[in-house]
């Protein structure tokens, strides 16, 4: 073996390891590539065939005869005098483009199979069609329909992001991760609460609007094992390590039950339900609260009721005990009509006093798993603590049975 060749082998081998591709595969796509360089000759053959001796370098250039099948019938040695010329020149170009496809392939290996994974990267650049993320190796994408809407990304941020898709493309893998995806609580409960990473714990449905709340119904397959104890942790500290996180983001975790009844009363938390009545054929769950309970009920513009529905799948009727005594009166046969005001008022079929659109609505909110709660003008300026004068001033934000701040 020549000085030439043993240099040649020496530096192929450190390139192997160094980007951590094999050398069988470097020298396969060397003898590709001056195949295509022999063929580009005047007197080459038309078929070809480059051998590259793994132990010595020695390169050899076979010209090949085939018959109509494709199968060698006559081959013999065609080796240029000046090969060695041509194969240094070819070697350079080819290992920086195979170097580049094998890195390529192999970062997009690495987090093919990652969906539904979280990542954590700094942010490079945010802007408002979306936010490049450094994950070491590769750079993620989070567009802005991914993004929460009061967050602020600067540079150099550290955030944590859950993947939704790993895309295949010829400058490499384009990773999507997104902030408001649910599975992203979801892996960060798993991430900080041993007992749901080991099983023993089990998430049964989650609902979220990123950014402001998310409601967890979780089980335990351990009856010595408090579900709802285990997710929150000592004082509020595993649950508030998410919280953070997600700078702030409110989360009520609630205990998940077979009992549809139980799991709405549960998930209404932290209100105090007197009653629900269920109607299978249309999916709607009538709930009974006192009227002091009908705002925590409702939450700040019917977030509390519109989560609640979306973890159950039922669409949620909220009134207070009020309203259903006027209901069970007679109040709710009548019709409406429009006053010498032009104001759309409910006038009762058994006669007594108009109530107005607003009266109305300030005794009942049905709220559906998959459209936004109506709620009146007062509903939605009332926050979703209890007032100073209630039952549940005194209640504190994280409890075994109800969510945790």
């Amino acid at each position: 073996m020549t000085k030439t060749n043993y240099e040649f082998l020496d530096a192929l081998g450190n390139i192997a390891r160094e980007k951590g591709i094999s050398v069988e595969t470097l020298l396969d796509a060397l003898a590709n590539a001056l195949v295509a360089a022999y063929k580009r000759r005047p007197d080459a053959a038309e078929e070809a065939a480059v051998t590259i001796d793994p132990d010595n370098g020695e390169i050899r250039v076979y010209g090949q005869e085939l018959d109509d099948e494709g199968n060698v019938i006559r081959e013999w040695d065609d080796t240029p005098a000046d090969f060695g010329r041509i194969a240094a020149q070819t070697a350079k170009q080819v290992m920086t483009q195979r170097i580049r496809e094998v890195e390529r392939d192999m970062k997009y290996d690495e987090y093919a199979g990652r969906e539904g994974d979280i990542v954590t990267g700094i942010v490079q650049q945010a802007d408002s069609r979306y936010t490049l993320l450094d994950l070491g190796k590769v750079e993620a994408l989070m567009p802005q329909a991914e993004q929460v809407s009061y967050e602020k990304y600067s540079p150099l941020t550290r955030l944590k992001a859950y993947i939704v898709e790993v895309r295949k493309t010829s400058k490499g893998p384009q990773i999507v991760v997104s902030r408001t995806h649910p599975g992203l609580v979801k892996r960060l409960f798993e991430l900080e609460v041993p007992e749901i990473s080991s099983g023993v714990v089990e998430i049964k449905a989650m609902a979220r609007e990123p950014g402001h709340r998310t409601k967890m119904a979780v089980w335990s397959n351990d009856p010595n094992i408090d579900p709802v104890g285990a997710c929150v942790g000592s004082r509020g500290s595993r649950v508030r390590m998410i919280t953070n996180e997600l700078n702030g983001e409110r989360i009520d975790v609630v205990n998940f039950s077979d009992d549809t009844v139980q799991l709405i009363e549960n998930a209404l938390q932290p209100a105090r339900i007197r009653e629900v009545r269920l109607d299978e054929e249309t999916g709607t769950a009538t709930v009974i609260v006192n009227d002091f309970q009908l705002s925590l009920a409702i939450g700040k513009e019917g977030q509390n009721a519109r989560l609640a529905a979306r973890l159950t799948g039922w669409r949620i009727d909220i009134k207070s005990e009020t309203q259903l005594q006027e209901e069970e009166e007679g109040w709710a046969e009548g019709e409406w009509i429009e006053d010498e005001s032009g104001q759309q008022v409910w006038v009762p079929a058994e006669g007594g006093e108009a109530i107005t659109a607003t009266e109305w609505n300030s005794g009942s909110t049905i709220v559906d798993a998959t459209s936004p709660a109506e709620s009146s003008a007062d509903d939605a300026e009332s926050s979703e603590e209890p007032a100073a004068d209630s039952p549940d001033a005194d209640a504190a934000p994280v409890s075994d049975e109800g969510g945790a701040e």
